[in-house]
């Protein structure tokens, strides 16, 4: 692959990962709640996620999504139902600054699974790569190589701009100790993913 295609595509990739999304509340939410450390998981969940997507758009069967309305009706409407069910879950959510034994700690592996499904039920971002990827492969060249370059690009911006919003979030969090602001936080965070699951919603295949 070209050089400068590839930068190209990385300035393209960068802005896709900066864009709010589904993803980056998951991300500053986390990050704010259970810090840095324990984060992580939910952003290799997030790119698991991503993967999955980009090697669907690699064996073609993204552009039968991309086309065909039944398929991404259902994926649409499983991922509104769950980024609204996640916003309810935030809203009822008790300060999670708040020390409190007696509750029991959100575990990694539950933190990586619902960043899983966060991405997993996202039909956009299928739509996204279908439509993004054919701009920056040579037909002249071997697909394959591309292709990966193009993935791995995808998921390593993606996690740098995952990381970077949980860094952010989980230093912001040291300064909240209020539960009545984290209340509030919780409440906001959780309006944002009822947000994207409303988004999500209006999208058409």
């Amino acid at each position: 692959m070209n050089v400068d295609i590839w930068l190209a595509y990385l300035a393209t990739a960068i802005v896709f990962s900066l864009a709010p999304g589904s993803g980056t509340v998951n991300s500053i939410s986390n990050g704010m709640t259970y810090g840095f450390r324990k984060s992580l998981a939910s952003i290799m969940g997030l790119q698991v996620g991503l993967s999955f997507h980009i090697i669907l758009v690699g064996v073609g069967l993204g552009a039968l999504v991309a086309q065909s309305a039944t398929a991404f009706t259902v994926i649409k409407w499983i991922g509104v139902i769950y980024l609204i069910g996640l916003g309810i879950q935030k809203w009822r959510e008790q300060a999670a600054l708040q020390v409190n034994t007696d509750q029991a700690p959100v575990s990694g592996q539950r933190l990586f699974r619902q960043a899983v499904l966060v991405n997993l039920t996202n039909p956009k971002s299928i739509v996204f790569l279908v439509a993004l990827f054919p701009q920056f492969i040579q037909p002249d060249a071997p697909q394959l190589p591309q292709l990966l370059i193009l993935g791995i690009t995808t998921v390593v911006v993606d996690m740098c701009v995952m990381l970077g919003y949980v860094t952010l979030a989980s230093r912001l969090a040291g300064y909240i100790r209020s539960p009545r602001m984290m209340g509030a936080l919780n409440r906001v965070f959780g309006s944002m993913f009822i947000g994207c699951g409303a988004l999500l919603a209006s999208a058409r295949a």
